[in-house]
């Protein structure tokens, strides 16, 4: 029996929309957008970006295969599902970056077959492991003759814009992002930029003049800007220039040097033994296999370690969540050098993504998405206890729930990480001890087994649900 439900970020494109059943994903193509669907379909278009892994995969359903009743719907189409849907505000530098060439890529590709990509929005490319994939199919139309670039704006905004603030601010788009899901405006990014980054020619031209332009539009007559859109008009040749111009661009774009991280840095600055980091992948081996999860995320992931040990024990996809921007970037490499099934994000654990956009459901939070077999949290819950001062009992209470079996790595306020933290502030913490952890998980999930993994005392504690 099929239980569809919409997907609720899908509303807003009139061409089709999405629907989940369990696993399995539909799109719709109405009856608008047939012409243009055919038209892609029939030059070998799709099939050629699905076999390159660069469009989510797409299979075409006979009318008999139909799940269910779709009012208005010329084909319904199955995708498989991505593991893990993530949003650019949780997206590192690099993995922005790599998502905004991926899209330019396809772009240049499409173009030579005299296709083009109806907008630019970040939220169509997602990610399975460190590789990227465009998920919107209904995105791509034929081209049509001196047209002019339709996403360039959006494209902007949530791309270039993004990798810009950073790399010449040195500020993270995540926030920024987060607060305005339509990414950062051209006009506000043009006020921030410091006068030194205003001599570039690119600045210029994509930021500076664009500002200047939206400027002039919505102080002109309606008559002046009927008449600027019909002479929007751009050739061939410009068209195809300003794609690989902009290539050429990001694909030279680095992050701002903020200097070191405190968690970017930590691989070489932690308070193990080598001793004791070999029994503590072993640790995390042993429970993966002893588990097998699915999907697995590993909170305060660092640069993978931990993920990677994860995979090695039996953990089919993890997913891993960080602060350190440093620390996501350089365990979104690893995972793409060894193209690894993992995932790295941004997150703030105080202040997780949350239900938003439109009627509060558009893009889901960090609670409704994160649907998972099991999680490992090492050296994470005093970051939360002790850094944001957030009750014991709540922080056990919210990483418990986050799965129904884990880890969970109590430090105890004798360790010197914690020593560092307290250094500068009141200690205001006398129940953050191991006996009261241990009371605040026995409350909630049966306490499997316990292992002190370093000279400190650091203890694994293995909980489950169940």
């Amino acid at each position: 029996m099929t239980c569809l439900s919409v997907n609720p970020g899908s509303f807003r494109d009139p061409s089709g929309h999405v629907f989940e059943d369990g696993d399995r994903i539909y799109r719709t193509v109405q009856e608008g957008a047939r012409v243009a669907y055919e038209a892609v379909r029939d030059r070998g278009v799709l099939d050629t970006l699905v076999n390159a892994g660069t469009l989510a995969g797409a299979k075409e359903l006979s009318r008999s295969e139909w799940p269910g009743d779709f009012p208005g719907a010329a084909y319904v189409i199955e995708h498989p599902r991505i593991p893990y849907i993530s949003y650019p505000y949780e997206w590192s530098f690099s993995q922005l970056q790599t998502a905004a060439l991926h899209h330019l890529d396809m772009q240049i590709a499409l173009f030579a077959q005299d296709v083009v990509l109806s907008d630019a929005s970040a939220f169509n490319v997602q990610f399975v492991g460190p590789q990227p994939v465009f998920i919107d199919l209904l995105s791509l139309r034929p081209y049509r003759e001196g047209e002019f670039w339709q996403g360039h704006r959006q494209f902007c905004e949530q791309f270039l814009n993004p990798l810009l603030l950073r790399a010449l601010t040195g500020v993270s788009h995540n926030a920024w992002f987060r607060g305005r899901l339509e990414g950062i405006a051209t006009a506000d990014l043009a006020r921030v930029l410091p006068l030194r980054k205003r001599l570039s020619w690119n600045v210029y031209t994509q930021v500076l003049l664009q500002a200047q332009l939206e400027r002039t539009a919505l102080n002109a007559p309606d008559s002046a800007i009927d008449k600027a859109k019909g002479s929007r008009r751009l050739s061939r040749t410009a068209y195809a220039g300003l794609l690989h111009q902009l290539r050429s661009w990001i694909a030279r774009l680095q992050p701002a040097d903020t200097g070191k991280t405190v968690w970017g840095e930590y691989d070489h600055t932690h308070t193990y033994s080598d001793e004791e980091v070999v029994a503590k992948k072993q640790a995390i081996r042993d429970f993966a296999a002893a588990v097998r999860p699915r999907r697995l995320i590993d909170l305060g992931c660092n640069t993978g370690d931990y993920s990677v040990a994860a995979l090695e024990g039996g953990a089919e996809y993890v997913i891993g969540f960080d602060f350190d921007q440093k620390a996501v970037d350089l365990a979104f490499s690893r995972a793409a050098k060894k193209d690894l099934p993992y995932l790295p994000l941004w997150l703030d654990a105080a202040n997780p993504s949350p239900d938003q956009g439109w009627r509060q459901a558009e893009r889901q939070g960090f609670g409704r998405r994160t649907k998972v077999d099991a999680m490992i949290a090492l050296a994470f819950e005093h970051h939360l206890a002790i850094g944001r001062n957030v009750p014991l009992p709540q922080v056990v209470d919210w990483l418990v729930s986050t799965a129904p079996t884990g880890i969970i790595e109590f430090v105890p306020k004798n360790d010197s990480t914690v020593q560092k933290m307290l250094a500068l502030r009141e200690d205001i913490f006398p129940d953050y001890t191991e006996e009261a952890f241990a009371q605040a998980l026995q409350d909630r999930a049966r306490i499997v087994s316990k292992r002190v993994v370093s000279s400190s005392g650091r203890t694994l504690f293995w909980y489950d649900r169940g």
